[in-house]
């Protein structure tokens, strides 16, 4: 599979609080090739929405891909990686730095912010992670 389109969300219900990720892969044909849903413990907004990000292109590595478009509905997370926006937060850093490094991965990778309604898929694949989540901790 040469490209593939990913749409990412991350959530927290807190901030921080638990968190969970969910990323839908399309080729180009938009017909979905993989799905992400997982529950991170918590996190804030902004570590979730890079997570997200991370499970993503590791999925689109194991897939062969060699071009990927990213779509985020994170403004701050996309000018970040667009090195519009300084990186300043430790936590963000380092999770910055594990998206940097898996672009190497990649041909070529582009990063494009869009608006929530336009990313329904992912945000339901986070909020279902989320969910399973708070029902496994509270069910301990």
């Amino acid at each position: 599979m040469k490209k593939i389109i990913i749409y990412t969300d991350g959530g927290a219900r807190g901030n921080p609080g638990p968190a969970g990720v969910g990323a839908v892969l399309y080729n180009t044909q938009r017909q979905v090739v993989a799905e992400v849903s997982e529950y991170l413990g918590v996190a804030t907004n902004n570590q979730a929405e890079y997570q997200a990000l991370i499970f993503a292109l590791q999925r689109a590595t194991k897939l062969g891909a060699e071009e990927v478009d990213c779509y985020l509905d994170s403004e701050l997370v996309v000018k970040q990686l667009q090195h519009k926006y300084k990186v300043k937060n430790k936590d963000l850093a380092s999770l910055f730095l594990k998206v940097h490094n898996l672009v190497f991965n990649f041909k070529k990778i582009s990063y494009t912010h869009i608006p929530r309604e336009q990313n329904q898929e992912a945000d339901r694949l986070a909020n279902q992670a989320m969910d399973q989540g708070t029902e496994k901790v509270t069910n301990l």
